[in-house]
Parts: C-alpha cells; sequence; structure tokens
C-alpha cells in the first residue's frame, strides 16, 4: 500500500478549498500541492545520456510549502553551505514568540515576521559587541508551527562561537559554556526589540496586548554546541527546508468519516509520539496558518554570513581557523534528482515538453518499447 500524502488530502477534498481557503494566495498555495507532479502541471520526457532510456515525468509545482519539492532544495542549499563552515563549535539558539502575539501573527504575518529576523539579530548583535567586541554570524529559519500544526512562531539561529573585528580578524569566544550568551539576559532584551519593532510598524495592537507580553518571562533557548562542523550540517538538513507537515506524519485518511491522522510528538512528555485525528476541514486550515506570505524570505544570513561579509573575509578567516581539512561527505550533499532511475549511471536531459493534454501519441509509443 503506497504511503499516504499531503497531496492526497487536498485531492480528496478538492471541491472545499475554496471555500475553506483563506485568502487566494492560500488556494493558489493548495491547488499547487494538490497538482503536483501530475497531468495538472503537464510534463516532459527525459533520456538518459548512458542508457538512451526514455522516461515520462510530470512537472513539480516548486513550490516551497510542498513536502514533495523540497528535497531537491535542501540538498542544493546545504551544498552551498557546507563550502562556507568556519572550524569553529557552533550555537543553536531558539527565539519563541509569546501567545498573546499569535493573532496579529495570522493579521499582519509579514509585518511580524520580518520583526521577529530583525529583533533576533539585534539581541544577538547586542551581546556578541558587548562580550566579544566583535560582529558575530548568524543564519536564521523561521518555523511557524508546532507538533500538531498549532501555531508557534520561532525562529532556529545557528552562530558560530566568536565574530569578527572591525579589520576583519576573529574574536573567538574566551569562556566556553553551554551557552554562548546568558539566555535570561537575551530574553529580556529579545522581548525589548520585538515590542519595539512592532510599535515600528504601526500595527493595531492594543496597549492590553503589550502589557500582557511585558507581564511575562520570554522564551529563548540555547541548545548545546556543535563542536564539529559536519553536525552543523546535519542540522540544517533537518531544518533548513522543513515545512508545516510532512507526508511521513500523515497516519491515516478517513474518507467516510472525513477525518485526517497525524503523528504528533508531545514534548511535554520528552518527545513522546501519539496519533491524533482532525477533521479534514481543520486539517486544512490549521496548514494554511503556515502558508507565508508570497515573496517572504525565511531563510537569512547576518553578519560575518551575510553575503556581502562572506565575500569579504570568509576565505581568510577559513584558512586561519582550520585546523584540518573540513571532510563533509559528498553524499550528504550530492543532487540526485537527475540520475537516470533506471541505469543509475546516466543524467537524465529533457528532449520534449507538453502541456495538461499529455504527451504526444508518439512519445507514448516510444515510451511502451522502451
Amino acid at each position: 500500500m503506497s504511503r499516504l500524502r499531503l497531496q492526497d488530502v487536498l485531492e480528496f477534498c478538492k471541491d472545499s478549498l475554496f471555500d475553506w481557503s483563506f485568502t487566494g494566495w492560500h488556494y493558489k498555495t493548495l491547488q499547487a500541492i494538490r497538482g503536483c507532479r501530475t497531468a495538472e502541471l503537464g510534463g516532459h520526457i527525459d533520456q538518459c545520456t548512458c542508457c538512451d532510456g526514455l522516461h515520462l515525468s510530470y512537472n513539480s509545482c516548486r513550490n516551497r510549502h510542498c513536502p514533495r519539492c523540497q528535497a531537491h532544495k535542501r540538498e542544493q542549499w546545504i551544498a552551498a553551505r557546507s563550502q562556507e563552515l568556519l572550524d569553529v563549535p557552533y550555537y543553536h539558539l531558539v527565539f519563541t514568540l509569546p501567545s498573546e502575539l499569535h493573532q496579529i501573527c495570522l493579521l499582519h504575518s509579514k509585518e511580524v515576521y520580518g520583526g521577529l529576523f530583525t529583533a533576533c539579530w539585534s539581541t544577538v548583535k547586542i551581546f556578541a559587541e558587548n562580550h566579544l567586541g566583535a560582529t558575530p554570524g548568524m543564519i536564521a529559519v523561521l518555523h511557524t508551527w508546532g507538533s500538531n500544526l498549532s501555531l508557534h512562531p520561532h525562529l532556529h539561529c545557528i552562530v558560530p562561537a566568536g565574530g569578527i573585528d572591525k579589520q576583519g580578524h576573529w574574536v573567538a569566544q574566551q569562556k566556553k559554556r553551554g551557552h554562548l550568551f546568558p539566555v535570561k539576559g537575551m530574553s529580556v532584551v529579545f522581548r525589548a526589540k520585538m515590542v519595539a519593532e512592532l510599535r515600528k510598524k504601526s500595527l493595531p495592537i492594543d496597549q492590553n496586548i503589550y502589557d500582557a507580553v511585558f507581564s511575562k518571562n520570554w522564551v529563548v533557548y540555547a541548545k548545546a554546541t556543535f563542536q564539529a562542523p559536519k553536525y552543523v550540517i546535519e542540522y540544517l538538513g533537518r531544518y533548513s527546508h522543513r515545512i508545516a507537515i510532512s507526508d511521513g506524519r500523515i497516519a491515516g485518511l478517513d474518507k467516510e468519516n472525513r477525518q485526517v491522522s497525524l503523528r504528533v510528538k508531545n514534548y511535554r512528555k520528552g518527545g513522546e509520539l501519539s496519533t491524533i485525528s482532525l477533521p479534514i476541514k481543520t486539517f486544512v486550515n490549521r496548514f494554511e496558518l503556515h502558508i507565508l506570505p508570497k515573496g517572504f524570505t525565511r531563510i537569512r544570513h547576518y553578519g560575518l554570513l551575510s553575503s556581502t561579509t562572506k565575500r569579504k573575509y570568509l576565505k581568510k578567516l577559513q584558512a586561519t581557523l582550520a585546523k584540518s581539512p573540513l571532510n563533509i561527505k559528498a553524499e550528504k550533499v550530492k543532487d540526485n534528482h537527475r540520475i537516470c532511475p533506471k541505469c543509475k549511471k546516466g543524467t537524465l536531459q529533457i528532449i520534449s515538453y507538453f502541456g495538461v493534454r499529455g504527451p504526444p501519441k508518439r512519445w507514448l509509443d516510444k515510451l511502451k518499447t522502451t
């Protein structure tokens, strides 16, 4: 029996998607995922450069919210990042928005999530300048979901243990500890920076909401360090292009009772696995909560890891800090999506395109004979 996919759920309820969609952008995204790698999007004929075999391929939707379209993008991104690693420990920080701001996130997601990136980078930069006297680097990845698809906006940040001074020289963390900077202090500064960003954007937020968020402690979670660059790559592979729900977490589709079963983790019980059931409409609506605004960038690079600074200082820093060659295994970042599935040696090359009406009969006849 084939594994259930998000696409299968959307196909089952396709006649209701328009009514269930929050906006036209959400509907367009759901429709793209539903039609991914089907005749609805057209396709192409591939030919292997080694065995000359012909293969029929339907087009991918290439939507960043589609579970089927992320693996290739993830591998490409990891391959690029593997060339930019520094031979130093890395820290993993997680900045989380309080539940009082969730409604604002839904109404003004672009402004709030953009402010979250700015507030987190400002916080890390202030502490690096105060504790190291240097400019740090940061790769930030936005996640907006909890395990049960509820809204849970948070930013995963990878930060190297050090920074560069004004001359571009490396300044290392002097005292090794379980966290890069004091977590409680970062929480206070993060709260102030985020509220300042919200006020700056002049969003219609009642004062009682600001009072509520200032009355509670915000969460900045600092995970253990990555002591070797290869672990940074492994981490980035898990988090960089993750979406709200992967196909592997869809446990069942009860068409008669119109229920979807999901595998979830209960983090209050140490990540214990369980299965929950949701009405299909609830499932679709929860998934829509995590469809980002058009053109919004969910992976960003800052400081010494920004594109401008990397071009100027990265090679010199890598040469200075390298204790030994960085042995990143090729198979972790190798791009295999164009390898011939038949001979496993040649590369697939597109020789003909076709639209939603399907491939011409002459190609169908050729495909039957190969």
